[in-house]
């Protein structure tokens, strides 16, 4: 296919931001990771070229904002992360966008780091690594608490998208792995987390008070297209005083869009097609723990789809979701 493809999942660290979490990561890692994420006008512009990607929407690798205990470094940290990345998407914002990283140990000051992402610098909404911690590495905040209805509140106003992205679950919280390390990480851990956070908020009703509410999941939606006739098959055997007022899937299916990143998978592309429709899947690679190399040259080769449903996953869904291509839009590339 010759459609140029706009990808949605790509991790990048600007120069100040990581430098503050060298000790997050090992030595080799950090070589690793100084190379492929700080390069931006570099590596990954020439990864782009190279597999005819022709925009980015780049976001804060994980662990980001969330690993951060203390509010006020979350805070200060989101919004350092923001000006730099508003700063990088400035020296060529016809090739590259932005999600904002948010302070979410505090909804109050997430909600207006979004607002000024959104309203001052042109972000495209908010990617957000599953759980924050507050006061101790070994809390747990999920964002269907009640603490966190204004802030949807607020990202439903804004009518930006909100990605929720994957982190490593806490070990205190998984001792059904205990033994395996290999299924901790994003081989599992990663997936399973992330699908519960996702019907959890399915769950508790903040869709139907804001209907409008727009979720990105990643990894062709972390195995929620092939699980959720169960899901519901079985809530409604045993409901067990569920707040949400409809079948979750109804929810699945009008609130949430998938990515490809990270699942370059075809037969798994068409379940996810066939389930939530081809009008709510995008292209995404997840840069640098994948490549653009291996998502693209895979997507680019998948001839099991339409031509027209081909061309709405590789960009025109991204567009019409993020609102690229319109005049506002336009005005801030010029």
């Amino acid at each position: 296919m010759s459609v140029a493809k706009i990808a949605l999942e790509e991790h990048v660290a600007p120069s100040g931001i990581i430098d503050r979490d060298r000790e997050l990561f090992s030595p080799e890692a950090w070589a690793k990771m100084s190379r492929e994420l700080v390069d931006i006008h570099g590596q990954l512009l020439a990864d782009m070229d190279r597999h005819n990607v022709e925009m980015s929407v780049l976001s804060l690798v994980a662990p980001g904002i969330q690993h951060m205990t203390d509010p006020k470094r979350a805070a200060e940290a989101a919004q350092r992360s923001n000006d730099c990345m508003a700063n990088q998407v400035a020296k060529n914002p016809k090739r590259f966008q932005a999600f904002a990283a948010l302070p979410m140990n505090n909804a109050q000051a997430s909600a207006q780091e979004l607002v000024r992402c959104v309203k001052e610098l042109g972000f495209k909404g908010a990617l957000v690594d599953s759980f924050s911690s507050r006061d101790s590495a070994e809390s747990v905040l999920y964002y269907d608490l009640p603490e966190y209805w204004d802030f949807w509140g607020t990202v439903a106003s804004l009518d930006v998208p909100f990605y929720l992205h994957p982190r490593e679950p806490l070990v205190s919280r998984t001792l059904f792995l205990e033994g395996h390390p290999w299924l901790r990480t994003s081989s599992w851990a990663f997936t399973l987390d992330m699908a519960t956070h996702a019907l959890r908020l399915m769950s508790c009703g903040v869709f139907d008070k804001y209907p409008k509410l727009k979720i990105i999941l990643g990894h062709l939606g972390e195995t929620l297209p092939f699980l959720m006739w169960r899901v519901d098959n079985r809530i409604k055997a045993s409901p067990r005083g569920i707040p949400a007022k409809k079948p979750l899937n109804e929810y699945f299916k009008n609130n949430f869009w998938v990515t490809t990143s990270g699942q370059f998978c075809t037969q798994s592309l068409m379940e996810t097609i066939n389930w939530i429709g081809s009008d709510r899947v995008m292209f995404s690679v997840d840069y640098p723990f994948e490549s653009f190399a291996a998502g693209a040259t895979w997507f680019d080769g998948v001839n099991a789809i339409s031509e027209a449903d081909w061309t709405k996953i590789a960009r025109t869904n991204a567009e019409k979701l993020l609102g690229l291509g319109t005049e506002k839009q336009k005005a801030a590339t010029v």
